[in-house]
């Protein structure tokens, strides 16, 4: 079961640093509203331009932990948790913009492997 959760810290990890460090500036099919970077899908959410750093620098740290926390175990849990509520707001937004659900999907899909992370993490 270990080899499964550290696994699907990878694919979070990974997903997270992704979006945030390679394709930050740049238009995916999951942006919200037609935004076309991160910078202005927080600004079609009506977020200011510095809670997206702020955001990115949680989700990059939350990617960095879930990683060191394949040696370091006490780390698994916040960061997957972290994960999660980061998660939640991103598709609190995404239903804010009545976006259709497909770009809700990325979401999801990490939302639904952090509680798995999480609830693995607690036994």
């Amino acid at each position: 079961m270990q080899t499964v959760i550290s696994v699907l810290q990878i694919i979070v990890a990974l997903g997270l640093l992704n979006v945030w460090l390679l394709r930050f500036h740049k238009g995916t099919a999951y942006r919200g509203r037609d935004a076309r970077s991160m910078r202005e899908e927080f600004a079609v959410y009506g977020l200011p331009a510095w809670f997206t750093y702020f955001v990115g620098i949680l989700k990059v740290g939350a990617a960095l932990c879930l990683i060191a926390g394949l040696w370091l175990h006490f780390l698994v849990f916040p960061s997957a948790l972290l994960v999660c509520i980061l998660m939640l707001g991103a598709l609190a937004m995404h239903w804010k913009v009545q976006d259709p659900l497909k770009k809700s999907l990325p979401a999801l899909v990490m939302l639904a492997l952090c509680i798995g992370i999480c609830l693995v993490s607690l036994r």
